[in-house]
């Protein structure tokens, strides 16, 4: 598997594409190894979260559990995963970044195999909550950093990071299934064990935490909250403008700054809403596409097989996203993905088709949540709770959308599955247009020109302009002309 990701992590080392201006180099914040041991703690964090499932038969054999009570295990985690995010968050810049990651390893670790020797299910279920936790921070902690630390390479870093989640949900289950069920504590304690290693990778994680805005892409210079534009131009609030006079205060820069946190809460909503309904997606099909297979005429066998290639193509299609992520921006991948997610769904309708197009169906979705952080960070850069409060979301969204979901096929019929997850997938869509335009430039509050020192003076009308150390490469061409 490292044979496999070192080689791809190299080749995204040189940019693919040429920048209008040089810009200092993002911080070093993974040596290589350490690059190779958080893609296996995501190979660990997926596996964790899988085993639950198909450990529920032996569950309820060691405990004496009903079905629905040996399912809180996998309740249990994910609320620990919930509380981990929100936490380690609270957390992240006041800790160093090995010592985050760190009690994160060890919480997994001593939860996993504290489930597997509990002798009660009370405390079963406890120590899972607590393996949630790290996972939590795992989670959090690796796609916050991985989403600042690699500059433009970001965006296909963190694909190639979340895929060897897919690959670890992958083996998870097929290692339960080669030892049985039955020896479900072997395979927990087995999983605590091999988190211990990744401890001794932490030394190449730098500790100082990174500001948390995303580095800008490339031709791309504002943020929804009022950065840097690409005519140089920056927020209001007293800031340096594009010509080096700085705007009016009082009123007027109260007024915009209560304008960019209306518009700054709006675009947050609907980031939220695209990672909850993405995520109910990717459950929902997960979920109901075997139960909708064997309903159109298809055998056990092929709707089981047709479900594991869906997760299958998920994780490849994160590794074919990582290269797509230094050519295209990340609104364009997130855009492109919908509308093919949008036409799958559409296409499972048809009974011929679905199989496959529940396949397509997941390599479309694939992409979207590890290129939309970086996307959220540079959206958002003030907005310091928006990475936490986007992957909580996606955890709860990931809990209570399949009851919701089954109430929807409950009154419509199980036919009606692709459609039903189709409409979900069209409003990711409309809302991923919507954030493209909201997250524009061209959209943002500006100051406006009665707000802005006349050319040629300083607000205080005193002394001329000159650009300072900060704004200087903001105004100047590639040739180091001042812009007219």
């Amino acid at each position: 598997m490292l044979a496999v990701t070192l080689p791809l992590v190299d080749s995204l080392e040189q940019p693919e594409r040429p920048t209008s201006a040089p810009s200092p180099p993002p911080p070093q914040l993974f040596s290589r190894a350490a690059v190779a041991a958080s893609c296996v703690g995501f190979v660990l964090i997926g596996a964790l979260q899988a085993l639950y499932g198909p450990s529920i038969p032996a569950l309820r054999d060691t405990y004496g559990l009903s079905p629905s009570a040996a399912g809180l295990g996998l309740s249990a985690h994910f609320i620990g995963g919930v509380m981990g995010v929100l936490v380690f968050d609270r957390l992240f810049g006041r800790i160093g970044n090995r010592r985050l990651l760190g009690w994160s390893y060890l919480l997994m670790a001593g939860g996993a195999a504290g489930f597997a020797l509990a002798p009660t299910w009370p405390l079963a279920l406890g120590l899972a909550l607590l393996a949630g936790l790290g996972f939590g921070g795992i989670d959090y902690g690796l796609n916050q950093l991985f989403a600042v630390g690699f500059g433009h390479r970001s965006a296909a870093m963190l694909n190639i990071l979340n895929a060897h989640f897919g690959i670890g949900a992958v083996l998870g289950p097929a290692l339960i299934g080669l030892v049985g069920a039955a020896n479900y504590p072997a395979v927990f304690l087995g999983f605590a064990v091999l988190t211990l290693p990744l401890l001794l990778c932490l030394a190449g994680v730098r500790d100082e935490a990174p500001p948390r805005g995303g580095a800008p892409e490339t031709g791309a210079g504002t943020s929804a909250d009022g950065g840097t534009s690409a005519g140089g131009r920056t927020s209001a609030g007293g800031r340096t403008s594009a010509g080096g006079h700085t705007s009016a205060g009082g009123h007027t820069s109260g007024a915009r700054r209560r304008v960019r946190a209306r518009s700054l809460t709006t675009i947050l909503g609907a980031f939220v809403v695209l990672y909850v309904l993405h995520v109910a997606i990717e459950s929902g099909v997960g979920g109901w596409e075997p139960t909708h297979l064997e309903t159109i005429g298809y055998g056990a066998s092929t709707a089981a097989s047709a479900t594991s290639a869906f997760w299958l193509m998920m994780t490849v299609g994160r590794f074919l996203a990582a290269p797509l992520a230094l050519r295209w921006s990340a609104p364009a991948i997130i855009a492109v993905s919908c509308a093919g997610m949008t036409g799958c769904l559409l296409l499972a309708a048809i009974p011929a088709a679905a199989p496959y197009a529940y396949a397509g169906a997941g390599l479309f979705i694939a992409p979207i949540f590890p290129t939309g952080l970086p996307w959220l960070l540079r959206a958002a850069p003030r907005a310091h709770r928006a990475g936490a409060l986007v992957m909580a979301a996606s955890m709860v969204g990931g809990v209570t959308a399949p009851p919701a979901l089954g109430k929807a096929i409950e009154l419509a019929g199980v036919r009606a599955v692709p459609l039903i997850l189709c409409a979900v997938s069209a409003v990711c869509l409309i809302t991923t247009g919507w954030l493209i335009r909201a997250a524009s430039p061209s959209v943002l509050p500006t100051p406006p020109a009665s707000d802005q020192a006349a050319p040629g003076t300083r607000s205080d009308e005193t002394a001329p302009a000159t650009p300072s150390d900060e704004t200087a490469p903001a105004t100047r061409d590639q040739q180091g002309r001042p812009r007219r």
